[in-house]
């Protein structure tokens, strides 16, 4: 295995983020079907994809695995779990998203060793929650329906402060971002470019919203740095920005960190009619501003010279959903309350006669016993021998290229 250097020269980025793609996609078949969402749409052009019903048109996340769900801040405050990646959303067919965490599920729980059961089981749950939503979209899911491993996670977010973000994401309390595995200098244009950025009226109202803060601050730029992060989004320009807030800046209300990502163009599947912005980073904006408006609030699109880009401030509330090891109950708990989450998302952006319609699709080739439409059932099981297969071979692949490094 190559061991990446801890600072990378800009003009070795591509090289070594390709590595750690490769890396991460081979630690497991969770962790591969999280990297390789191609092989998701292109599974949705193929015949049997065509065959799935087709909901309302409405904003979805595209790419609605377990790692995009987790506990979001708002600007106040508020915490609940939520969509938490955009990067994916579009106008487009509800079915995709409940197939996408239907194999982030599927996969996750193969990695806990449970039997195909449970699978089954899972997916009638999961199903039932989506429809929970949709009955009452007014009624958010309620924390006390989570099961133990959510609820403790939401726990964790709500006891959260600035210097729990700053030890984990940048290993350090002190105003600065260290350079390392996770974090490169920038070029002496991107730090131009940078600066350009946190000066404009937008940006700066923008940072200043959050509570805590006066509009009258100044925002300055303390630290910058590339940012190597993610898995499937490893390639795109990416950058850690750490701002001083106001003019004392002595304590941790005086400091954030905001993350620079670049916007590339939607690879799932919209709808042919759909009234979306052309520009990358609008898009996402309008996409989480619609699923997860907790987030979306505190979201800007914008340029990075010249490259569509998303500004987004890290709060220390934002977190992933680490559940690679399940239990039965667990598993089934989950699967019915995150679906629930997802159902909410859809819901608030169709009117009754529309939410109506897609419960009566969706009761459609019910099996009475197992409660899962028979296309989720077969879709989730199609996917998951492809992506087993391509895992693996996945493996191979890399354990070849690392023999002949060697």
């Amino acid at each position: 295995m190559k061991t990446i250097t801890n600072i990378c020269p800009p003009e070795r980025r591509q090289v070594v983020l390709t590595e750690q793609r490769r890396l991460k996609m081979a630690v497991s078949a969770h962790a591969y079907v999280r990297g390789s969402t191609i092989k998701f749409y292109e599974w949705l052009g193929s015949s049997m994809a065509r065959s799935l019903p087709q909901g309302p048109p409405i904003w979805i996340c595209g790419d609605c695995h377990l790692g995009n769900l987790g506990p979001v801040a708002d600007a106040k405050g508020r915490v609940k779990i939520a969509i938490r990646d955009l990067d994916q959303t579009v106008i487009g067919n509800p079915a995709h998203d409940l197939i996408r965490l239907g194999l982030s599920l599927a996969t996750a729980i193969r990695g806990s060793d449970l039997p195909g059961v449970t699978t089954a089981l899972m997916l009638g749950q999961m199903i039932e929650g989506y429809e929970s939503a949709l009955a009452d979209p007014g009624k958010n899911p309620r924390k006390s329906a989570a099961p133990a491993s959510v609820q403790r996670v939401l726990k964790r977010a709500l006891k959260r402060r600035w210097r729990h973000l700053a030890e984990e994401r940048i290993e350090d309390v002190r105003p600065h971002i260290p350079m390392g595995k996770r974090f490169w200098p920038v070029t002496s244009a991107e730090r131009k470019e940078i600066q350009r950025i946190f000066k404009l009226p937008e940006v700066r109202d923008l940072i200043t919203s959050l509570k805590n803060r006066d509009k009258d601050d100044d925002v300055e730029v303390v630290d910058a740095a590339y940012w190597m992060k993610g898995c499937s989004s490893l390639g795109r320009l990416r950058f850690a920005v750490l701002l001083g807030i106001g003019k004392k800046k002595k304590n941790s209300e005086g400091f954030c960190l905001v993350d620079i990502k670049e916007a590339v163009p939607a690879a799932a599947p919209h709808s042919a009619k759909a009234p979306m912005p052309s520009d990358y980073a609008e898009r996402v904006v309008e996409g989480a501003r619609k699923l997860s408006p907790f987030l979306g609030q505190r979201m800007l699109a914008g340029r990075f010279s010249g490259t569509p880009a998303v500004l987004r401030e890290l709060l220390p509330q934002d977190l992933k959903l680490e559940m690679d090891q399940f239990t039965r109950e667990e598993a089934i708990g989950a699967a019915r309350f995150l679906a629930s989450v997802v159902g909410a998302a859809h819901a608030q952006q169709m009117d009754r006669p529309a939410r109506k319609k897609w419960q009566m699709v969706l009761k459609q080739n019910r099996n009475k016993r197992l409660d899962a439409p028979s296309w989720l059932w077969t879709s989730i099981v199609e996917l998951v021998a492809r992506h087993e297969s391509a895992y693996l071979e996945h493996c191979r692949q890399y354990a070849l290229n690392g023999a002949q490094r060697r």
